[in-house]
C-alpha cells in the first residue's frame, strides 16, 4: 500500500479553471488531474478553448488570457481523454461541488455520464482539523505550510490538494485519514458550511424550512410534508440543476419549524415569504397592485369586463369577480387571448374603441363573431366569456360564518377566505375568533380554496359567530 494512497482505487486530485461560476452558461478553460495509483504519481493537464467570452476579471485571477486559449482543443475534442483520465478513480477537489458540477455538465453535453465517488477536501479538512475556523484553500496553504507557486492555475491548486493529503497522513496517520474519508463518502452531498449532524436533526415531518446566506440573509423558504427529505433533495439536485446549485453555493445556515400538517406548512410558508422576502423566492411574494375583472352588463345585455383594483373589491362577499392579476397589462393580455380564442369582439369587451354599429377590426379579418354588428347574441357572448373566465373566478365564501379546519391537534380558523390563525386549545381558539379579519391575501385564498375541495366533513367546524365559538364545537 502506498504511503499516499490509502485506498485500493486510484485517487484523482482535480482542479479546474473556468470562465465563470455558472456551469450551464460558463465553460472550462483548464483541467489538471494528479493521480495516485499504488506507488505512482501521474500528472495530466490541458488548456481548453471555451468557445465563449473570457471575462477580464477571470484573467486577472488566473493569468489565463484569451490568446493562451486560441487554437487549443475544445472540451468536446478532449472529452474522451479527460474521461479516461478520471474513470475508475475517486474524485478529490476543494469545494468539490464546483469542479464536479462543471465536469458533470460538460460531459453531459457530449453524451457522457460521469458519476464518480467524490471527496470534498473542505469537508475532509473540517473533520481532520476541527479546531481550525476556516478551511478555504488559502487557509490550508498557510496553516499547514503548503507550497503553491502558481495559485489559481489548475495544476498549482491540484498539487496543493496532494500536499494536503500527504501532510494529513503524515501527522494524523493512515487510519485517521481513512476513517475521515469514509465518513465523507458515506454522507449525503452537502454544502461546505452545512454540518451533517444538523441535517440529521431535522425531522421528516410536515413543516417549513429556511435557508440563510451570509449575514443571516434570508435566501430561501420552503415547505414540505417530509422536511429532512426535502432539504436533502435541494443539495442532491444541485449537481444537475442550476438554480439548486446557486442555492447550495450560498446557503450557510438552516432553520425549520414543524407544523401540524401540510395545511399548516402551506400557510406558514406563505406568511414567512411575505414577511422576509427571501432572494430566491418569487412565486409567493406579496403583490401590491393586484386587480381583477368585474363583469358589468351594458345596455344591450352584453357582459363587459371592468378592471378594478383589490382595494375596490370585497373578496369573499362578491360574485362575478375574476382574477387576481399582478398588473393591468397581465389582465388585458388574458382578455385579448380570450377574445382571439373565442372570436369575441374586442370592441364589446372594451379593448378597442368602436363606433356604435360599426364593425371592429377583427370582424373585418373574420376573427370576430360579430357582437359589434349584432350578429352574435348577448346570451351566447356572455356564455362564451364567462366559460373562458371561469378558471379565474373568485368564489364567494360558501359558509355563513367562520369555519375551523382540524389538522392533527390544531384547528386553523378561516373566514371570507382569510386566515384568522391557529389554535391548539380553547383559550387560543377564543382569542383567534375575537380577532378581526386580516386583509385579503390571494395566495391564502388559493391555498384554502384548493384544500377545502378535499377536506373531510368531520374535520370541519362551523362557528355561529366570528367572535364566539359554537357550544361543543371544540
Amino acid at each position: 500500500m502506498s504511503f499516499f494512497n490509502i485506498f485500493s482505487d486510484p485517487i484523482a486530485f482535480v482542479d479546474l479553471e473556468t470562465t465563470g461560476s455558472n456551469y450551464e452558461r460558463d465553460r472550462i478553460t483548464e483541467v489538471a488531474v494528479i493521480t495516485l495509483d499504488n506507488q505512482c504519481v501521474h500528472y495530466f493537464e490541458t488548456l481548453l478553448d471555451p468557445q465563449t467570452y473570457l471575462p477580464p476579471s477571470i484573467t486577472a485571477i488566473t493569468g489565463i488570457t484569451p490568446d493562451m486559449l486560441l487554437g487549443k482543443p475544445t472540451f468536446e475534442e478532449r472529452a474522451k481523454s479527460i474521461f479516461e483520465e478520471l474513470s475508475g478513480k475517486i474524485f478529490v477537489a476543494h469545494n468539490a461541488r464546483f469542479d464536479y458540477g462543471f465536469l458533470r455538465a460538460a460531459f453531459k453535453r457530449v453524451g457522457i455520464d460521469f458519476k464518480p465517488k467524490v471527496i470534498c477536501t473542505v469537508k475532509l479538512s473540517r473533520i481532520l482539523f476541527p479546531s481550525e475556523k476556516r478551511h478555504n484553500l488559502d487557509t490550508l496553504i498557510q496553516t499547514h505550510n503548503l507550497v503553491n507557486a502558481n495559485r489559481h492555475r489548475a495544476m498549482g491548486d491540484a498539487d496543493v490538494l496532494l500536499q494536503f493529503w500527504r501532510h494529513s497522513i503524515n501527522i494524523l496517520g493512515h487510519d485517521k485519514v481513512q476513517e475521515a474519508v469514509k465518513t465523507v463518502l458515506s454522507r449525503p452531498t452537502l454544502p461546505p458550511h452545512i454540518d451533517i449532524a444538523l441535517v440529521d436533526s431535522i425531522p421528516d415531518t410536515p413543516g417549513v424550512y429556511i435557508f440563510y446566506a451570509d449575514q443571516n440573509e434570508y435566501l430561501y423558504i420552503g415547505k414540505s410534508k417530509t422536511l429532512r427529505t426535502r432539504v436533502l433533495s435541494h443539495f442532491q439536485n444541485s449537481l444537475t440543476n442550476r438554480r439548486e446549485a446557486k442555492l447550495s453555493q450560498r446557503v450557510t445556515r438552516i432553520d425549520w419549524t414543524s407544523t401540524s400538517g401540510e395545511l399548516g406548512a402551506l400557510l406558514l410558508e406563505s406568511r414567512l415569504i411575505k414577511e422576509h422576502l427571501p432572494s430566491m423566492n418569487i412565486r409567493l411574494r406579496r403583490a401590491t397592485q393586484l386587480c381583477a375583472f368585474k363583469l358589468e352588463m351594458n345596455s344591450e345585455g352584453y357582459f363587459v369586463p371592468q378592471l378594478v383594483t383589490q382595494q375596490d373589491l370585497e373578496p369573499g362577499l362578491q360574485d362575478n369577480i375574476y382574477g387576481f392579476f399582478k398588473s393591468r397589462r397581465q389582465a388585458h393580455e388574458l382578455l385579448k387571448h380570450i377574445a382571439l380564442d373565442q372570436m369575441l369582439c374586442e370592441g364589446t369587451l372594451g379593448l378597442e374603441k368602436i363606433r356604435s354599429g360599426q364593425p371592429c377590426f377583427a370582424f373585418q379579418l373574420k376573427k370576430c363573431l360579430g357582437s359589434c354588428k349584432g350578429l352574435l347574441s348577448a346570451e351566447l357572448h356572455n356564455i362564451k366569456l364567462t366559460s373562458a373566465l371561469n378558471k379565474y373566478r373568485l368564489y364567494k365564501w360558501p359558509y355563513e360564518n367562520a369555519i375551523g379546519v382540524k389538522e392533527s391537534n390544531t384547528i386553523h380558523v378561516f373566514s371570507q377566505w382569510c386566515y384568522l390563525g391557529k389554535a391548539d386549545n380553547q383559550s387560543d381558539l377564543d382569542g383567534v375568533l375575537e380577532n378581526g379579519l386580516p386583509s385579503f391575501d390571494f395566495d391564502i385564498y388559493k391555498i384554502i380554496h384548493k384544500y377545502l375541495k378535499n377536506v373531510s366533513r368531520r374535520d370541519l367546524i362551523h362557528f355561529k359567530k366570528i367572535n364566539t365559538p359554537a357550544q361543543g364545537d371544540y
